[in-house]
């Protein structure tokens, strides 16, 4: 790691005494605090801001220093005082507004893109849980850190709601969209829309061998929260069936967290997406001294409960007992909105890249839920950009084109943690 410039005596004292200061991420929206500082990533807290290593990477989505400004937030007073003095950047097409589907990061980013245009027209939230805000990859963290499930949401949804002077319809499930009549049909009726975003991202995939009633799928807060409280506080076997990125870095923090981990995969080594020298390897090597129990090259073909526990066959008949199974094989984008509105697919929501457009022109989408020319969007650090896309484009501001970009991907494995490319 490149080390940062150092200060004179007299700067070094001076900046001893300042207040710790807050810093955003452009990228993705993560806030770096010199007080805490990011101890996973070799910064200790009290690390300020100028002492961060120019190659230090974003712990979310893996950006460097160049990416983060000054940050200091809003008070829910002034923002609320500011709404009646502003003004939209464009006449609307009518009072139903904006309807977005998904209260995730790509949900409340969107939300907050647009207000940020234009501080009077409508949006209602959709949200098939509580809307809570909170960084999704501090799932793959919390035990590592010490964090307790209840103290991972950074804001209520009700809160954001409120900052955000918008409608929040939580633990609301949308059931179909009918393009014809400009409507979203819910399970608290219907809502009509001038414009709709999807941002229900994409779901944990559940291989055929495992029963949705047995096991977990991690994807969001909620289910996280869940699992923990399954777990209690005493060791138990956990199985985890996936080993990429979510697979991997729940099992790293699990055992961390004092349980013993049977990681399997039908490949031969983990994060085999990524050459085995760069990826699996240098992580299978980090794990030796934890509790955790790689088999690779096997297929699961069968999970029962058996006396208050479960257990794992494998097609080559091999046999694994666990106390919570955890399914981790990848992500699937759901189907049933996209077809009820007849839009165009390819590997996910297929979008025009400059402008997020559907093959609806009243349609946006963004997040997990996409595929741009038929690649699905799996990471963080496009979402800020695709919404400021979207929200440009239905604001009438001036264009903001999404352009897709590789990927650094920063695998949160604090045993080792990795940054693959």
């Amino acid at each position: 790691m490149n080390t940062a410039p150092s200060l004179s005596p007299v700067a070094t004292a001076v900046q001893a005494l300042a207040p710790y200061q807050t810093y955003l991420c452009d990228a993705c929206g993560y806030l770096y605090n010199e007080a805490d500082g990011d101890p996973d990533g070799g910064l200790p807290p009290g690390t300020r801001y100028a002492d961060i290593p120019d190659d230090w990477a974003c712990p979310l989505c893996g950006v460097t220093k160049a990416d983060f400004r000054p940050y200091t937030p809003p008070s829910l007073e002034a923002l609320r005082a500011a709404l009646p003095r502003s003004s939209p950047v464009a006449a609307r097409g009518g009072a139903a507004g904006v309807v977005i589907v998904g209260a995730g990061r790509a949900g409340w980013q969107m939300a907050e893109a647009l207000r940020a245009l234009d501080a009077k027209r409508p949006i209602t939230l959709v949200s098939q849980c509580a809307g809570d805000l909170y960084d999704k990859p501090l799932l793959s963290v919390s035990l590592a850190r010490g964090l307790a499930p209840d103290t991972l949401a950074k804001e209520s949804g009700p809160a954001a709601a409120a900052r955000l002077n918008l409608r929040l319809l939580a633990h609301t499930q949308a059931v179909r969209i009918c393009p014809d009549t400009r409507t979203l049909r819910t399970t608290r009726g219907v809502l009509r829309y001038d414009h709709l975003v999807l941002a229900h991202g994409a779901q944990a995939a559940l291989p055929p061998a495992l029963p949705a009633a047995l096991c977990w799928r991690i994807n969001h807060l909620d289910a996280y929260q869940r699992l923990r409280a399954a777990l209690g506080t005493s060791p138990k076997d956990v199985a985890i069936v996936g080993a990429g990125l979510i697979g991997s870095e729940l099992a790293n923090d699990l055992a961390l967290g004092g349980h013993r981990i049977t990681l399997l995969d039908v490949q031969a080594a983990p994060l085999a997406r990524w050459p085995a020298e760069q990826a699996g390897a240098p992580l299978l090597d980090a794990w030796k001294d934890l509790a955790i129990r790689f088999v690779g090259g096997v297929q699961v073909a069968r999970l029962e409960p058996v006396a208050g526990r479960y257990r794992l066959t494998t097609a080559c008949g091999q046999r694994f007992a666990a106390d919570q199974v955890i399914a981790a094989a990848g992500l699937q984008t759901p189907t049933r909105l996209a077809r009820s509105a007849g839009l165009a697919w390819n590997q996910g929501i297929a979008v025009e890249a400059a402008t997020l457009r559907t093959s609806d022109d009243l349609i946006h989408a963004l997040g997990d839920c996409i595929a741009v020319n038929g690649q699905p969007s799996r990471f963080i650090e496009p979402i800020a950009r695709q919404a400021r896309a979207i929200a440009a484009k239905l604001c009438g501001a001036p264009p903001a084109p999404y352009a897709p970009r590789a990927a650094v991907v920063r695998v949160k494995t604090t045993s080792h943690p990795l940054t693959l490319h």
